[in-house]
């Protein structure tokens, strides 16, 4: 049976999916990161098989093996090494140091890394907000937030998912990183953000990674449209294009992280809104007030 060394040092990030654990250890001075993926079960959810799922648990995997993105403009990978055995995967690679990168910067690479074409591969995820609302709709929506003063906005949102899905469709597909969170890409080299974490690798709409950027960005959306539309090969889509993808993903992806933060603790005593500042809630609500300008202009 797979175990982690009692040396390694477990950190913090890379749950879900398939991931048992990432620690950090060394190896002749070399700062290493091992992140171990688990093979599903019977009992895990049935996406975690599913090529084009974005849960689909071996992607990272694939992804270093294929070396897809080992080069690619905008977004490239730090190299990983991959171990196979009857139980999973163990990855490793070197540590990244945190750059601390501009969120314009990053916007701008977001949009170089849209022109990739990375290929007809089956593993690639699409549909990915699409497959992250049906698990939201197999647990009744957002019941939470119909009872919060935002009710009738994410109810009319709600409402309205599919024809705003079927607009994503009609959009531009592009290469997309698919958890461009600040944490998952924190390097530099040369012109290129340097990422980590590529489970969700896959093709989505164009403007779509810049709207899961906006999550915890510290700037406002429309510089980092603009910048986002600078790096954007010429042709590729219109900037009213990149603003719908961007204002779909943020708003959808912002409402639905805040109903899961708020359902946490709705069971407790006491009224809802006296838990808004509760430390498991309140970045997500804080979160979704900087967006609610994308939301509105959804409505």
């Amino acid at each position: 049976m797979w175990e982690p060394d009692p040396a390694w040092h477990p950190v913090t990030g890379g749950t879900g999916t398939s991931t048992v654990g990432v620690w950090r250890t060394e190896r002749d001075g070399q700062a290493l990161v091992v992140k171990r993926l688990a093979v599903p079960t019977p009992y895990d959810p049935p996406e975690y098989a599913e090529r084009h799922h974005f849960a689909y648990w071996r992607r990272e995997a694939d992804v270093a093996i294929s070396g897809v993105v080992d080069a690619t403009p905008g977004l490239r990978t730090a190299p990983l090494d991959v171990a196979e055995d009857d139980e999973g995967i163990t990855l490793t690679r070197e540590w990244v140091e945190d750059a601390a990168l501009n969120g314009l910067y990053v916007a701008h690479a977001l949009g170089r890394f849209a022109g990739v074409d990375l290929g007809r591969r089956k593993w690639l995820a699409v549909g990915q907000l699409r497959d992250r609302l049906s698990r939201v709709e197999r647990r009744g929506g957002w019941p939470t937030l119909a009872r919060t003063t935002i009710a009738d906005a994410a109810d009319r949102l709600w409402s309205r998912r599919e024809t705003l899905l079927r607009e994503l469709d009609a959009l531009p597909q592009v290469a997309q990183h698919g958890d461009p969170a600040a944490q998952n890409l924190p390097g530099r080299s040369g012109d290129d953000v340097v990422a980590i974490d590529w489970g969700t690798l896959g093709v989505g709409p164009v403007g779509a990674d810049l709207g899961l950027f906006l999550q915890n960005a510290r700037e406002d959306a429309e510089p980092l449209l603009d910048a986002y539309l600078m790096g954007l090969p010429d042709g590729l889509a219109t900037p009213e294009e990149a603003a719908l993808g961007m204002r779909v993903s943020a708003a959808y992806t912002a409402l639905s992280r805040a109903e899961w933060a708020l359902a946490r603790v709705a069971g407790g005593e006491g009224a809802l809104a006296g838990k808004y500042r509760h430390p498991a809630v309140a970045p997500y609500l804080r979160t979704l007030q900087r967006q609610f300008p994308l939301v509105e202009a959804l409505l």
